[in-house]
Protein backbone atom coordinates (compact mmCIF):
# COMPACT_ATOMS: atom_id res chain seq x y z
CA UNK A 1 0.00 0.00 0.00
CA UNK A 2 2.91 2.35 0.78
CA UNK A 3 4.38 1.67 -2.66
CA UNK A 4 1.03 2.49 -4.30
CA UNK A 5 0.75 5.78 -2.37
CA UNK A 6 4.31 6.73 -3.34
CA UNK A 7 3.61 5.95 -6.99
CA UNK A 8 0.39 8.01 -6.96
CA UNK A 9 2.22 10.92 -5.31
CA UNK A 10 4.88 10.91 -8.01
CA UNK A 11 2.19 10.86 -10.69
CA UNK A 12 0.26 13.78 -9.18
CA UNK A 13 3.16 16.14 -8.52
CA UNK A 14 5.40 15.36 -11.51
CA UNK A 15 2.43 15.69 -13.88
CA UNK A 16 3.56 13.09 -16.44
CA UNK A 17 1.34 11.51 -19.06
CA UNK A 18 -0.82 9.13 -17.04
CA UNK A 19 -2.84 6.15 -18.19
CA UNK A 20 -5.24 4.15 -16.03
CA UNK A 21 -6.48 0.79 -17.34
CA UNK A 22 -7.45 -2.71 -16.29
CA UNK A 23 -9.80 -5.62 -16.77
CA UNK A 24 -12.09 -7.91 -14.81
CA UNK A 25 -12.66 -11.60 -15.55
CA UNK A 26 -15.76 -13.09 -13.93
CA UNK A 27 -15.61 -16.86 -14.27
CA UNK A 28 -17.66 -20.02 -13.94
CA UNK A 29 -15.83 -23.36 -14.03
CA UNK A 30 -17.01 -26.95 -14.05
CA UNK A 31 -14.60 -29.78 -13.37
CA UNK A 32 -14.60 -33.55 -13.16
CA UNK A 33 -13.87 -35.03 -9.76
CA UNK A 34 -10.05 -34.70 -9.89
CA UNK A 35 -9.93 -31.35 -11.70
CA UNK A 36 -7.93 -28.40 -10.44
CA UNK A 37 -9.93 -25.23 -11.05
CA UNK A 38 -8.59 -21.67 -11.07
CA UNK A 39 -11.41 -20.15 -9.01
CA UNK A 40 -12.80 -21.26 -5.66
CA UNK A 41 -11.51 -23.95 -3.33
CA UNK A 42 -10.66 -27.56 -4.16
CA UNK A 43 -13.37 -30.17 -4.59
CA UNK A 44 -15.11 -30.82 -1.28
CA UNK A 45 -16.29 -34.23 -2.50
CA UNK A 46 -13.55 -35.91 -4.53
CA UNK A 47 -15.93 -38.61 -5.72
CA UNK A 48 -18.12 -36.24 -7.71
CA UNK A 49 -17.75 -33.48 -10.29
CA UNK A 50 -18.04 -29.90 -9.02
CA UNK A 51 -18.28 -26.28 -10.10
CA UNK A 52 -17.07 -22.91 -8.86
CA UNK A 53 -17.60 -19.20 -9.55
CA UNK A 54 -15.14 -16.41 -8.88
CA UNK A 55 -13.05 -13.53 -10.16
CA UNK A 56 -10.15 -15.05 -12.09
CA UNK A 57 -8.38 -11.73 -12.54
CA UNK A 58 -9.14 -8.21 -11.39
CA UNK A 59 -6.34 -6.07 -12.74
CA UNK A 60 -5.77 -2.37 -12.11
CA UNK A 61 -2.86 -0.84 -13.99
CA UNK A 62 -1.39 2.62 -13.63
CA UNK A 63 1.34 3.83 -16.01
CA UNK A 64 3.07 7.18 -16.27
CA UNK A 65 5.49 8.60 -18.86
CA UNK A 66 7.62 11.73 -18.70
CA UNK A 67 10.44 12.28 -21.15
CA UNK A 68 12.64 9.19 -21.44
CA UNK A 69 11.30 7.60 -18.25
CA UNK A 70 8.14 5.67 -17.54
CA UNK A 71 6.76 3.61 -14.68
CA UNK A 72 4.14 0.89 -14.39
CA UNK A 73 2.32 -0.39 -11.33
CA UNK A 74 -0.27 -3.20 -11.63
CA UNK A 75 -2.16 -5.08 -8.94
CA UNK A 76 -4.57 -8.02 -8.99
CA UNK A 77 -7.68 -7.73 -6.82
CA UNK A 78 -10.01 -10.73 -6.39
CA UNK A 79 -11.99 -12.42 -3.63
CA UNK A 80 -8.75 -14.23 -2.72
CA UNK A 81 -7.02 -10.98 -1.85
CA UNK A 82 -4.65 -8.35 -3.22
CA UNK A 83 -1.48 -9.25 -5.11
CA UNK A 84 1.31 -7.43 -6.90
CA UNK A 85 1.68 -8.12 -10.64
CA UNK A 86 3.94 -5.39 -12.06
CA UNK A 87 6.10 -2.66 -10.54
CA UNK A 88 8.87 -1.42 -12.79
CA UNK A 89 10.53 1.62 -14.33
CA UNK A 90 11.65 1.91 -17.93
CA UNK A 91 14.24 4.30 -19.36
CA UNK A 92 14.75 4.88 -23.10
CA UNK A 93 17.91 6.23 -24.65
CA UNK A 94 17.32 9.76 -26.05
CA UNK A 95 19.93 9.53 -28.81
CA UNK A 96 19.46 6.43 -30.98
CA UNK A 97 15.96 5.57 -29.68
CA UNK A 98 17.01 1.91 -29.82
CA UNK A 99 17.84 0.93 -26.22
CA UNK A 100 15.68 0.57 -23.14
CA UNK A 101 16.54 -0.39 -19.56
CA UNK A 102 13.82 -1.93 -17.38
CA UNK A 103 14.09 -2.67 -13.66
CA UNK A 104 11.63 -4.06 -11.13
CA UNK A 105 8.98 -6.78 -11.34
CA UNK A 106 7.83 -7.57 -14.89
CA UNK A 107 7.29 -10.41 -17.38
CA UNK A 108 10.25 -12.71 -17.95
CA UNK A 109 11.58 -12.29 -21.53
CA UNK A 110 11.19 -15.94 -22.52
CA UNK A 111 9.15 -17.00 -25.54
CA UNK A 112 5.84 -15.55 -26.67
CA UNK A 113 3.11 -16.84 -24.35
CA UNK A 114 4.52 -15.32 -21.15
CA UNK A 115 4.23 -11.78 -22.45
CA UNK A 116 0.93 -12.36 -24.24
CA UNK A 117 -1.58 -10.54 -22.02
CA UNK A 118 -4.23 -12.56 -20.18
CA UNK A 119 -6.78 -10.02 -21.42
CA UNK A 120 -6.02 -11.00 -25.05
CA UNK A 121 -5.29 -14.72 -24.69
CA UNK A 122 -7.72 -16.99 -26.53
CA UNK A 123 -7.37 -19.91 -24.08
CA UNK A 124 -8.25 -19.42 -20.40
CA UNK A 125 -4.74 -20.13 -19.10
CA UNK A 126 -1.17 -20.40 -20.28
CA UNK A 127 0.16 -23.81 -21.28
CA UNK A 128 1.07 -26.35 -18.60
CA UNK A 129 4.79 -26.05 -19.23
CA UNK A 130 4.77 -22.27 -18.71
CA UNK A 131 2.63 -22.53 -15.57
CA UNK A 132 5.16 -25.06 -14.23
CA UNK A 133 8.48 -23.45 -15.20
CA UNK A 134 7.42 -19.79 -14.87
CA UNK A 135 4.82 -19.48 -12.08
CA UNK A 136 3.12 -16.06 -12.14
CA UNK A 137 5.10 -15.27 -15.33
CA UNK A 138 6.98 -12.39 -13.70
CA UNK A 139 10.25 -12.02 -11.83
CA UNK A 140 12.33 -9.39 -10.07
CA UNK A 141 15.21 -8.21 -12.22
CA UNK A 142 16.80 -5.78 -14.66
CA UNK A 143 16.63 -6.10 -18.45
CA UNK A 144 18.00 -4.47 -21.59
CA UNK A 145 15.78 -4.17 -24.68
CA UNK A 146 17.49 -3.47 -28.00
CA UNK A 147 15.36 -2.65 -31.07
CA UNK A 148 15.92 -0.18 -33.89
CA UNK A 149 13.29 2.56 -34.54
CA UNK A 150 10.33 1.68 -36.76
CA UNK A 151 11.82 3.76 -39.57
CA UNK A 152 14.79 1.36 -39.78
CA UNK A 153 14.78 -1.90 -41.75
CA UNK A 154 16.38 -3.51 -38.66
CA UNK A 155 13.29 -2.82 -36.53
CA UNK A 156 12.02 -6.33 -37.26
CA UNK A 157 14.67 -7.63 -34.82
CA UNK A 158 14.33 -7.36 -31.04
CA UNK A 159 16.70 -8.50 -28.30
CA UNK A 160 15.62 -8.76 -24.67
CA UNK A 161 18.17 -9.91 -22.08
CA UNK A 162 18.40 -9.56 -18.32
CA UNK A 163 19.36 -10.84 -14.89
CA UNK A 164 16.64 -12.01 -12.51
CA UNK A 165 16.29 -13.15 -8.91
CA UNK A 166 14.68 -16.45 -9.96
CA UNK A 167 11.94 -16.57 -7.29
CA UNK A 168 9.06 -15.11 -9.25
CA UNK A 169 7.60 -11.96 -7.71
CA UNK A 170 8.72 -12.91 -4.20
CA UNK A 171 11.72 -11.53 -2.30
CA UNK A 172 15.18 -12.57 -3.43
CA UNK A 173 16.68 -15.31 -1.26
CA UNK A 174 20.23 -15.88 -2.57
CA UNK A 175 23.18 -13.99 -4.05
CA UNK A 176 23.12 -15.50 -7.54
CA UNK A 177 21.14 -14.23 -10.52
CA UNK A 178 19.47 -16.06 -13.42
CA UNK A 179 20.02 -14.99 -17.03
CA UNK A 180 17.06 -14.87 -19.43
CA UNK A 181 17.26 -13.81 -23.07
CA UNK A 182 14.94 -13.72 -26.08
CA UNK A 183 15.86 -12.82 -29.66
CA UNK A 184 12.85 -12.37 -31.95
CA UNK A 185 11.96 -11.27 -35.46
CA UNK A 186 8.57 -9.98 -36.63
CA UNK A 187 7.60 -9.00 -40.16
CA UNK A 188 4.40 -7.75 -41.79
CA UNK A 189 3.60 -8.00 -45.49
CA UNK A 190 1.23 -5.17 -46.41
CA UNK A 191 -1.74 -5.31 -44.04
CA UNK A 192 -2.87 -8.93 -44.29
CA UNK A 193 0.10 -11.20 -43.50
CA UNK A 194 2.33 -11.19 -40.42
CA UNK A 195 4.82 -13.73 -39.19
CA UNK A 196 7.48 -13.95 -36.53
CA UNK A 197 9.59 -16.21 -34.39
CA UNK A 198 12.21 -16.28 -31.71
CA UNK A 199 14.75 -18.20 -29.67
CA UNK A 200 14.99 -18.06 -25.88
CA UNK A 201 17.53 -19.14 -23.30
CA UNK A 202 17.42 -19.44 -19.50
CA UNK A 203 20.48 -20.14 -17.36
CA UNK A 204 20.17 -20.13 -13.61
CA UNK A 205 19.86 -22.28 -10.53
CA UNK A 206 17.87 -23.14 -7.43
CA UNK A 207 19.54 -22.67 -4.07
CA UNK A 208 19.89 -25.83 -2.01
CA UNK A 209 19.91 -26.20 1.77
CA UNK A 210 23.54 -27.42 1.41
CA UNK A 211 24.44 -23.99 -0.09
CA UNK A 212 24.86 -25.56 -3.52
CA UNK A 213 22.88 -24.58 -6.60
CA UNK A 214 20.93 -27.04 -8.73
CA UNK A 215 21.28 -26.24 -12.44
CA UNK A 216 18.25 -24.66 -14.13
CA UNK A 217 18.65 -24.39 -17.90
CA UNK A 218 15.99 -23.98 -20.61
CA UNK A 219 15.97 -23.35 -24.35
CA UNK A 220 12.91 -22.42 -26.38
CA UNK A 221 11.68 -21.82 -29.91
CA UNK A 222 8.53 -19.83 -30.76
CA UNK A 223 6.71 -19.01 -34.00
CA UNK A 224 3.65 -16.95 -34.95
CA UNK A 225 1.69 -16.50 -38.17
CA UNK A 226 -1.46 -14.54 -39.03
CA UNK A 227 -3.43 -14.05 -42.22
CA UNK A 228 -6.38 -11.73 -42.83
CA UNK A 229 -8.80 -12.77 -45.56
CA UNK A 230 -11.80 -10.70 -46.64
CA UNK A 231 -14.04 -13.79 -46.66
CA UNK A 232 -12.89 -15.87 -43.67
CA UNK A 233 -11.53 -13.13 -41.44
CA UNK A 234 -8.34 -13.51 -39.42
CA UNK A 235 -6.46 -16.81 -39.05
CA UNK A 236 -3.77 -17.06 -36.38
CA UNK A 237 -1.37 -19.86 -35.50
CA UNK A 238 1.12 -19.72 -32.63
CA UNK A 239 3.45 -22.44 -31.34
CA UNK A 240 6.34 -22.93 -28.92
CA UNK A 241 8.70 -25.75 -27.99
CA UNK A 242 10.82 -25.86 -24.81
CA UNK A 243 13.43 -28.29 -23.50
CA UNK A 244 16.16 -28.36 -20.87
CA UNK A 245 16.97 -29.31 -17.27
CA UNK A 246 14.70 -28.52 -14.35
CA UNK A 247 15.48 -29.02 -10.64
CA UNK A 248 12.57 -30.21 -8.56
CA UNK A 249 11.41 -32.15 -5.54
CA UNK A 250 10.19 -35.71 -5.25
CA UNK A 251 6.60 -34.47 -5.55
CA UNK A 252 6.86 -31.66 -8.09
CA UNK A 253 8.86 -30.23 -10.99
CA UNK A 254 7.48 -26.71 -10.48
CA UNK A 255 9.91 -23.82 -10.19
CA UNK A 256 10.19 -22.12 -6.79
CA UNK A 257 8.02 -19.08 -6.17
CA UNK A 258 8.51 -18.30 -2.51
CA UNK A 259 10.19 -15.77 -0.23
CA UNK A 260 12.07 -18.50 1.68
CA UNK A 261 14.95 -20.67 0.57
CA UNK A 262 13.62 -23.77 -1.22
CA UNK A 263 14.45 -27.15 0.26
CA UNK A 264 14.34 -30.65 -1.16
CA UNK A 265 15.22 -29.70 -4.74
CA UNK A 266 17.29 -32.87 -5.10
CA UNK A 267 15.85 -34.08 -8.41
CA UNK A 268 17.30 -32.87 -11.72
CA UNK A 269 15.11 -33.85 -14.66
CA UNK A 270 15.39 -33.40 -18.42
CA UNK A 271 12.08 -32.01 -19.67
CA UNK A 272 10.33 -31.03 -22.88
CA UNK A 273 7.03 -29.40 -23.71
CA UNK A 274 5.15 -27.51 -26.38
CA UNK A 275 1.87 -25.97 -27.46
CA UNK A 276 0.16 -24.99 -30.68
CA UNK A 277 -2.96 -22.84 -30.92
CA UNK A 278 -5.23 -21.99 -33.86
CA UNK A 279 -7.65 -19.05 -33.80
CA UNK A 280 -10.08 -18.66 -36.70
CA UNK A 281 -12.45 -15.71 -37.02
CA UNK A 282 -15.85 -16.50 -38.50
CA UNK A 283 -15.82 -14.03 -41.37
CA UNK A 284 -17.11 -10.61 -40.33
CA UNK A 285 -19.06 -12.04 -37.39
CA UNK A 286 -17.78 -11.13 -33.89
CA UNK A 287 -16.99 -14.79 -33.16
CA UNK A 288 -13.77 -16.83 -33.23
CA UNK A 289 -13.19 -20.58 -32.96
CA UNK A 290 -10.18 -21.72 -30.92
CA UNK A 291 -8.31 -25.05 -30.80
CA UNK A 292 -5.24 -25.64 -28.63
CA UNK A 293 -2.97 -28.59 -27.81
CA UNK A 294 -0.16 -28.63 -25.29
CA UNK A 295 1.99 -31.21 -23.53
CA UNK A 296 4.57 -31.26 -20.74
CA UNK A 297 6.95 -34.15 -20.07
CA UNK A 298 8.90 -33.39 -16.87
CA UNK A 299 11.25 -36.37 -17.33
CA UNK A 300 12.06 -37.39 -20.90
CA UNK A 301 14.28 -40.25 -19.68
CA UNK A 302 11.41 -42.18 -18.08
CA UNK A 303 8.08 -43.35 -19.45
CA UNK A 304 5.19 -45.68 -18.61
CA UNK A 305 5.82 -48.44 -16.10
CA UNK A 306 9.40 -47.33 -15.56
CA UNK A 307 7.93 -44.52 -13.45
CA UNK A 308 7.41 -45.42 -9.80
CA UNK A 309 10.66 -47.42 -9.62
CA UNK A 310 14.12 -46.35 -8.43
CA UNK A 311 12.93 -43.26 -6.54
CA UNK A 312 10.88 -41.93 -9.45
CA UNK A 313 7.46 -40.51 -8.53
CA UNK A 314 4.27 -39.04 -9.99
CA UNK A 315 6.28 -35.86 -10.61
CA UNK A 316 7.90 -37.73 -13.54
CA UNK A 317 4.59 -38.33 -15.36
CA UNK A 318 3.75 -36.39 -18.51
CA UNK A 319 0.54 -34.43 -19.18
CA UNK A 320 -1.38 -33.50 -22.31
CA UNK A 321 -4.27 -31.11 -22.85
CA UNK A 322 -6.55 -30.72 -25.85
CA UNK A 323 -8.81 -27.71 -25.66
CA UNK A 324 -11.43 -26.13 -27.88
CA UNK A 325 -13.81 -23.24 -27.54
CA UNK A 326 -15.17 -19.98 -28.85
CA UNK A 327 -14.83 -16.24 -28.30
CA UNK A 328 -17.61 -13.68 -28.66
CA UNK A 329 -16.34 -10.10 -28.96
CA UNK A 330 -19.50 -8.40 -27.79
CA UNK A 331 -18.00 -4.92 -28.20
CA UNK A 332 -14.66 -3.19 -27.69
CA UNK A 333 -14.84 -3.71 -23.93
CA UNK A 334 -16.82 -6.93 -23.42
CA UNK A 335 -15.73 -10.45 -24.38
CA UNK A 336 -17.32 -13.82 -23.59
CA UNK A 337 -15.18 -16.95 -23.66
CA UNK A 338 -16.22 -20.62 -23.52
CA UNK A 339 -13.55 -23.32 -23.45
CA UNK A 340 -13.46 -27.05 -22.73
CA UNK A 341 -10.22 -28.87 -21.86
CA UNK A 342 -9.61 -32.61 -22.09
CA UNK A 343 -6.70 -33.38 -19.77
CA UNK A 344 -4.80 -36.67 -19.87
CA UNK A 345 -1.88 -37.93 -17.83
CA UNK A 346 0.69 -40.66 -18.34
CA UNK A 347 -0.11 -43.83 -16.38
CA UNK A 348 2.04 -46.40 -14.61
CA UNK A 349 1.32 -49.70 -12.90
CA UNK A 350 3.70 -48.79 -10.06
CA UNK A 351 1.70 -45.89 -8.59
CA UNK A 352 -1.73 -46.78 -7.24
CA UNK A 353 -3.22 -43.32 -7.91
CA UNK A 354 -1.85 -43.11 -11.46
CA UNK A 355 -2.74 -46.50 -12.90
CA UNK A 356 -5.55 -44.85 -14.87
CA UNK A 357 -6.12 -41.47 -16.47
CA UNK A 358 -7.45 -38.98 -13.92
CA UNK A 359 -10.94 -37.61 -14.39
CA UNK A 360 -9.96 -33.95 -14.52
CA UNK A 361 -11.49 -32.36 -17.62
CA UNK A 362 -12.64 -28.76 -17.16
CA UNK A 363 -15.06 -26.28 -18.71
CA UNK A 364 -14.57 -22.51 -18.39
CA UNK A 365 -17.08 -19.74 -19.07
CA UNK A 366 -15.57 -16.27 -18.68
CA UNK A 367 -16.98 -12.79 -19.13
CA UNK A 368 -14.35 -10.09 -19.41
CA UNK A 369 -14.68 -6.33 -19.20
CA UNK A 370 -11.64 -4.29 -20.22
CA UNK A 371 -11.21 -0.59 -19.68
Amino acid sequence: MMALCLFVSVVLFAQPQVKFSGYIQSQYQYGEEKASLKVGNANENTGESFDRIGIRRGRIKLSATEGIASGVFQIDLTEKGLGLKDAYLNIKDPWMNSLQVRAGVFDRPFGNEIGYSSSRRESPERSTIFQTLFPEERDLGVMLVLQAPKTSSWSILKLEAGLFAGNGIKQETDHRKDFIGHLSVNKSVEDHIAFGGGVSYYNGGVHQASNRFAKREYAGLDAQFSLINSLTGSTQIRAEYLFGQQPGTAESSKSPNASVLPTGYDFLRNFSGAYVILIQDLGELPFSAVVKYDYYDPNTKLAGDAIGLNNSTKADLSYRTFGFGALWKIDNALRLQAFYEINSNETTANLSDRQNDLKDNTFTLRLQYKF
